[in-house]
């Protein structure tokens, strides 16, 4: 079986994995504080260098 981690911070995913759609793709991570952070960052990249 293929080792999961987290794609914020790398850390190895258990039961308690949160998935979040990131530019239309799913992804895993340990936690919701790090489901967060790469909401945040998608966000500042998708607004950056519009207007």
């Amino acid at each position: 079986m293929a080792e999961r981690t987290c794609a914020a911070c790398d850390c190895e995913l258990d039961a308690n994995a949160v998935t979040v759609k990131i530019g239309g793709k799913a992804v895993e991570v340990c936690c919701d504080a790090c489901a967060r952070k790469l909401k945040e960052a998608h966000a500042g990249t998708t607004t950056a260098g519009e207007g």
